[in-house]
């Protein structure tokens, strides 16, 4: 079981890169302090990459607000024109690596996605883009968008997990996304080779999941995500993101165990109607899952913790 320890960060508005949301948070402990960097929008909906510090004795203080941010929209054109958005960061030697999600409208299906590079120099504080270019977009596997991916280095193997649409649906007059987590493997983290393997896929309420997040317990591998239904979800808390679970031995097929993730919605505030794009990580001997609540980050992150079983 996980405990809740309440809400983290909400921007207050006073940033114009930063006037609302703080989605997707990403904890990365460093030396003296923990960086969980999150999406922001602005006044015109762009998202953009920035991060907060928080206390590494105590996860409910923020020490730092960074007031720029790392990586902002792409040029006219290119696949993250109207906004970046972070999902996996990874150490490289002297780099931070970042694997993040470029967003591009569309005309008929509201926006499309797909998933790039962006490497840092200088301890996280900047990221370029290794491309112009995304590493994945849609394919034979993938047929509208991919986004959001969790990427693991074993060894000489890099694995992800990532979200894949495979249809768009008109749901009460509005476009709406069908999307599960599939698999790919790479040599270099550059290069992804995909089969089209489904790890966590559509049930009879599930319409869309939310970012993956894939951690080793043991030698047991266990994702946590968000998932949904595509009709009425924005509003019904009965039909609103929340927090799921699988486990796996080998990190290809999975054995989804909804029941025990362990955490649910509040009864009320700001993580009463949903829960997700939650991230898992250790911590002080403990894991630590920091989530958005209510209006897909509008509400801003918090945080649950549970003790490490190892």
């Amino acid at each position: 079981m996980w405990t809740k320890q309440g809400l983290i960060y909400k921007p207050n508005g006073s940033q114009a890169f930063s006037r609302t949301h703080a989605q997707v948070p990403f904890g990365y402990p460093m030396a003296d302090k923990l960086r969980v960097y999150f999406s922001t929008r602005d006044e015109n909906i762009a998202s953009a990459v920035s991060f907060v510090e928080l206390n590494p004795n105590n996860l409910s203080e923020v020490t730092y607000i960074h007031n720029k941010p790392c990586l902002t929209k792409g040029a006219v054109g290119m696949f993250d024109e109207t906004g970046t958005m972070p999902s996996w960061f990874l150490p490289v030697g002297d780099e931070i690596w970042l694997y993040y999600t470029g967003w591009n409208k569309s005309e008929t299906a509201s926006y499309r996605l797909g998933i790039g590079l962006a490497i840092s120099r200088d301890g996280g504080l900047t990221f370029q883009r290794k491309y112009d270019g995304p590493l994945l977009d849609r394919s034979i596997y993938d047929q509208v968008w991919a986004a959001q991916p969790c990427v693991i280095r074993e060894g000489d193997r890099w694995r992800m997990w990532y979200l894949s649409c495979t249809k768009i649906e008109v749901i009460n007059g509005h476009p709406e996304p069908f999307y599960d987590v599939k698999y790919a493997e790479s040599t270099d983290g550059i290069k992804w080779e995909r089969t089209g393997q489904v790890c966590v896929g559509y049930d009879e309420f599930t319409d869309a999941i939310g970012r993956p997040t894939v951690y080793k317990d043991g030698n047991l591998y266990k994702m946590y995500f968000s998932y949904r239904n595509a009709t009425n979800y924005r509003t019904d808390v009965q039909r609103s993101y929340r927090i799921g679970y699988a486990e796996s031995s080998d990190g290809i097929t999975w054995e989804r165990k909804d029941e025990r993730a362990g955490i649910e919605r509040s009864a009320e505030g700001w993580d009463s109607l949903m829960m997700d794009y939650c991230h898992i990580f250790p911590h002080r001997d403990q894991w630590v899952m920091l989530y958005n609540g209510n209006g897909f980050g509008a509400s801003g992150f918090g945080y649950a913790t549970q003790p490490t079983t190892y």
